[in-house]
């Protein structure tokens, strides 16, 4: 049985509530399907810059009166932007939600976005701009990401690039506000010490119909709901890159798989599974293998990373330039083994066993609770977010071997290296 409390509103807006009556903490949690994937050609890193944006203000609550007033509660405001969402969240107590709430929807509803405030942000977003690209990580995975998804939203920098952030003009964002921040694509969740007749009274006293901005006849350009959604094809051969680059250390290997989006989640559930029992903890197979006793690499991880057109499953390494290749082979190698020979059974349990208790782990605050409901709601359906322990568990070792057949071939992936510049 869902643990939370579902409402449809009649503006088209969903409230998500679940009651934790042991803390006077609360969490509010607003969900946004506007994430980059939402943005036209011409409007690259447009979402980031939006998110900026919210925080300056409104013809009511100035820029930095937000932030002042909820740190002047003791409660904490963060925000994020991705490829398919974004969203903004308070952490207060109960006794302050009244207060603070309110002010989070007069920001998001009403966003200003002010010529010189823009000018001032576009400053503060190129600056993050020119330290992620100092990131040699970062600069990697984008490289991976703009190989593998070459006509799809998925290949390029969510923060967008310094020529598209200093085109960006403040109508332009404005539109896409608009556009994009609406009831029906918004949700709203609420978690912790509020029982839900408040909860659902302060919401739909705060997110009215008419509270929202009017669509102009120009906002059609940003409109983007009948955009086709564009599948990837699979990845036919090697499709390798290396990048040079200057004050790097240690050497990168990056390596990448397709796999399905959030239209199958079981398939998505079993690449979880196969990604920790290659490389999360001491006795996975890549990290004894590679790590531990042939001591190739520096570090190695394994990560499933689900988005709801098409997600990726990637290895990744750090190591000294010279074992590139011989690493490379050795990932290609076990990846080959599980096709041909399957797991063991003690492999498979302790996989169960490692991510049924991280997603224990990961449902214990309101703050937990808030982001699983949200990022449901927002690129599936939220009582998907409770079947997960249930979906690892139904797997057999047979299952997981046909899984690694389909997805993780050896001869088909995406591959990047990094390598320390000899100039």
């Amino acid at each position: 049985m869902f643990p939370a409390s579902i409402f449809k509103l009649d503006s088209g807006l969903t409230l998500i509530h679940q009651e934790i009556p042991t803390t006077p903490v609360v969490v509010a949690d607003v969900w946004v399907s506007a994430g980059s994937i939402s943005e036209p050609t011409s409007g690259f890193g447009m979402a980031h810059f939006l998110e900026h944006m919210i925080f300056k203000g409104t013809a009511k609550l100035p820029a930095g009166v937000f932030d002042y007033n909820i740190e002047n509660q003791g409660g904490v405001s963060n925000a994020a932007t991705s490829y398919d969402y974004a969203h903004y969240s308070i952490t207060s107590t109960n006794s302050y939600l009244h207060s603070s709430f309110p002010q989070l929807a007069e920001m998001l509803l009403n966003a200003a976005i002010p010529d010189d405030e823009l000018e001032r942000e576009r400053d503060v977003v190129l600056e993050e701009i020119r330290s992620y690209n100092d990131d040699p990580d970062w600069v990697g995975y984008q490289h991976l990401v703009q190989s593998i998804y070459q006509q799809h939203p998925y290949g390029r920098s969510i923060l967008g690039n310094e020529t598209d952030i200093e085109q960006h003009s403040s109508s332009d964002i404005r539109s896409f506000h608009r556009t994009y921040y609406r009831p029906e694509n918004m949700t709203v969740v609420i978690v912790g010490g509020i029982p839900v007749a408040l909860a659902l009274e302060l919401v739909k006293n705060t997110f009215k119909s008419d509270s929202f901005q009017p669509l102009s006849a120009n906002d059609n350009n940003f409109n983007l709901t009948q955009r086709e959604t564009l599948v990837e094809p699979f990845i036919a051969g090697i499709r390798r890159q290396e990048i040079n680059l200057p004050r790097l250390e240690n050497a990168r290997l990056m390596m990448a798989w397709i796999g399905p989006g959030v239209y199958d989640l079981t398939t998505a559930c079993g690449l979880d599974l196969l990604s920790v029992l290659l490389a999360s903890g001491r006795t996975s197979r890549l990290v004894r293998d590679l790590r531990e006793e042939q001591q190739l690499v520096r570090y190695i991880c394994c990560n499933f990373s689900l988005q709801k057109e098409s997600s990726l499953f990637t290895i990744s390494a750090v190591l000294e330039p010279e074992f590139l290749e011989r690493v490379e082979t050795a990932i290609k190698m076990h990846l080959q083994d599980i096709i041909t020979n399957g797991i063991s059974e003690q492999e498979l349990r302790r996989a169960q066993r490692l991510l049924c208790n991280d997603f224990a782990f990961s449902t214990e605050t309101p703050n937990q609770l808030a982001g699983l409901y949200g990022y449901y709601n927002t690129i599936t359906d939220v009582e998907l977010a409770i079947t997960y322990p249930d979906q690892i568990l139904s797997f057999n070792t047979q299952e997981l071997q046909k899984l690694a057949l389909l997805y993780l071939s050896p001869n088909q992936y995406a591959v990047t290296t990094l390598k320390p510049s000899t100039i």
